[in-house]
Parts: C-alpha cells; sequence; structure tokens
C-alpha cells in the first residue's frame, strides 16, 4: 500500500485545479501553507473576489493522529484504538453570477495501522453540482461525467454512487435536495488498493471537465438584484448543510483541525428569510420543481 504516491496525487491535483481555475478566472489563489500540533498539516489556497468566483476555496490536508475523532470511530469501531492517517483534498466554488452553479468535490484516503494487524483503509470523495437557476444541459453534462469516470471500474458504480449522493447531500429538516447531486461515496475499498486508488485518481481528474465548460457557458448571462438575491438566499441551505451534516466539517473539527481551512466551503454572501416561497412559475420556483427532485439525469 503505497501511501506516498497518495500524497502525492493529491497534490498534484489541488496543484491542477488551482492552475486551471486561475485561467479561468484571471486572478491568482492566495496559498497559505499550515502545521497541526498533533501531526500533519497543509495547504488552503484561496481566491476571494474574484473576477468569476466571488470565493473558492482548494483545500489539500495531510492529518495524523493516535486517536480517532468520533465521528469515525462511530461509524469505524474497529479502527479503534489505532493510529491514524487521514489526506484529501476538498474544494468549494462559490461563483458571483447567481446562473453559475456552486460546486463541491473531496477525494480523500484514511487509513488505521496497529502493529502486526492488517491496516483498516478506504477511499472516499465525490462531487455534486448546487445551481440557483438549474439549466438541464449543465445537469447532463455534470452527471454524464461523473458516469464516464467511473465506467473502467464497473458499470455498477455510477448508479450506486449516484443515489448515495443524492442520499448524503439531503437537508433532512427541510425533505429538501441540496442540488442536483452527482457522486458519492465513502469507505470504499472493494477493488484493492491499486484499482480503488486508481478510482480516485478518475474522479479526480474528471472534475475540471465536469465543471469548466459549465462555467464558461454560463459566466457572461446577465443578472440583476432579484438573482443575486436568490443566490444569497440558496445559499443558506449550503451553510445549513455543511454545519448540521457534512462528515468533512465535523471531522475536521473534532480532530482538531485548521477551522479557517475547515470552513472556506462557507459562500461570502448569505440570506435566510422565514417561510420564504418562490412565486409560482417563476424562473425561481422551477429550480425546486424541476431540479431539487432526485432526478435520473442520463
Amino acid at each position: 500500500m503505497n501511501h506516498q504516491a497518495v500524497f502525492e496525487y493529491l497534490q498534484g491535483l489541488q496543484a491542477r485545479i488551482v492552475g486551471a481555475v486561475e485561467l479561468v478566472d484571471g486572478k491568482t489563489f492566495l496559498n497559505d501553507s499550515w502545521q497541526r500540533p498533533e501531526g500533519g498539516g497543509g495547504t488552503s489556497c484561496l481566491l476571494e473576489e474574484g473576477n468569476i468566483f466571488e470565493r473558492a476555496g482548494v483545500g489539500f490536508s495531510h492529518v495524523i493522529g493516535n486517536k480517532l475523532p468520533p465521528t469515525a470511530s462511530v461509524a469505524h469501531p474497529e479502527a479503534a484504538g489505532r493510529s491514524w492517517k487521514a489526506m484529501g483534498v476538498s474544494l468549494v466554488f462559490h461563483p458571483r453570477n447567481p446562473y453559475v452553479p456552486t460546486v463541491h468535490m473531496n477525494v480523500r484516503f484514511f487509513v488505521a495501522e496497529k502493529e502486526s494487524e492488517a491496516p483498516i483503509w478506504w477511499f472516499g470523495g465525490g462531487m455534486d453540482l448546487t445551481p440557483y437557476y438549474g439549466f438541464e444541459e449543465d445537469a447532463i453534462h455534470f452527471h454524464r461525467t461523473c458516469r464516464d469516470a467511473l465506467a473502467p471500474f464497473g458499470a455498477d458504480l455510477y448508479p450506486a454512487m449516484k443515489h448515495h449522493c443524492d442520499e448524503y447531500f439531503h437537508l433532512k429538516h427541510r425533505n429538501e435536495p441540496r442540488g442536483i447531486g452527482g457522486i458519492f461515496f465513502d469507505d470504499f475499498n472493494k477493488l484493492g488498493f491499486d484499482q480503488s486508488f486508481a478510482m480516485l485518481k478518475a474522479v479526480g481528474d474528471a472534475f475540471i471537465n465536469a465543471y469548466l465548460p459549465i462555467v464558461q457557458r454560463r459566466k457572461d448571462t446577465p443578472y440583476g438584484e432579484r438573482e443575486r438575491d436568490f443566490q444569497a438566499y440558496r445559499r443558506g441551505r449550503y451553510v445549513e448543510f455543511n454545519l448540521v451534516y457534512d462528515r468533512g466539517t465535523l471531522f475536521g473539527l473534532q480532530s482538531n483541525g485548521r477551522t479557517e481551512s475547515i470552513l472556506l466551503s462557507m459562500p461570502p454572501i448569505v440570506k435566510w428569510r422565514y417561510d420564504w416561497k418562490p412565486e409560482s412559475g417563476s424562473a425561481e420556483a422551477k429550480l425546486y420543481t424541476d431540479f431539487l427532485i432526485n432526478k435520473n439525469w442520463l
């Protein structure tokens, strides 16, 4: 099992994505490296007040510990009492133009080891799209790119990971999907280390092609205060999910990760309203009726 190969791939992926987004946006990311007192560290790359992205964060972390955080030990009691290592790349992009969707992507590796015993390990990750004003061709493109990335590893993976994504990125307290989904997987090791790692790389490598063509297609769409206001309202759902349900956020905070890096996924401008409903038949209502419905896009 080659931990170093995973480490190098993830660092390279972060650099490639940052470079691709800088070319599209025209502004450069701030690079902020940090160390964790208990072991490990990472680099947070952040772009704020860009030409296209109001906020874009791409974080790489590599953390080491001797005691599992509660979120991990509850789900994996067999790993309790082992030293552990977790590494990953996680990103969230919040565009300024409401016609460009927000996107999230994460790929990660976890291993727990104990002397004279076999290591416990898995890969996790995925990507999902959160539009404010939905376009069917964008949803189809995003899901098709995810499907094609997984196809070499088994025809059953995309449907299963699409379903897992729809289940996971769901705001239970509102009975509402966060967006139009994508793929999500966790505790993945069934293909053995080499092929499971290859599958992770296929997902990470597919991100740029899954998202940036949508950005290019929508970034110059005219918008006004109405669209910005709705975008800020819908961003509230993003905040609710990240703070209430997101396992990565909880794991990061419980493992004494760097708070600024964990919360770089938060949108810069967000609004809440009491019991607000979109006007029937409006473009805003169409998001709810046509896109936030756990649909099969292919």
